[in-house]
């Protein structure tokens, strides 16, 4: 069982910068961020491989977001920058046990974070 705790959202004025956190308790491979604004399903945002060698972005967030790997302290980071209002939602963390590439798929991921909100405003 991995427990992922995500910290570093909030509120944040359009155009501004927020740092999303997520620590695994235990080993975890592929990693990746999801949002899910309200009323809509749940969408990747970002991706990184095992040992953080390799990302892949949603098109929407391309150029503004950059996922990365901190291996020494097993944490994954979502710096997100030029936030727009469209960007508001609830950000999930998830984690694979079982795959090491990136994968946009979130049946890949076995394990969740219980989310943490960012809110932008126009």
């Amino acid at each position: 069982q991995v427990q992922l705790v995500e910290s570093g959202g909030g509120l944040v004025q359009a155009g501004g910068s927020l740092r999303l956190s997520c620590a695994p308790s235990g080993r975890a491979f592929a990693m990746g961020w999801f949002r899910q604004a309200p009323g809509k399903e749940r969408e990747f945002v970002a991706a990184i491989n095992w040992n953080g060698g390799s990302t892949k972005y949603a098109d929407s967030v391309k150029g503004r977001f950059t996922i990365s790997k901190d291996n020494a302290k097993n944490t994954v980071h979502l710096q997100m920058n030029s936030l727009k209002p469209e960007d508001t939602g609830v950000f999930y963390c998830a984690a694979s046990v079982t795959m090491m590439g990136v994968t946009t798929e979130n049946r890949a991921y076995q394990y969740w974070g219980q989310g943490t909100q960012v809110t932008v405003s126009s």
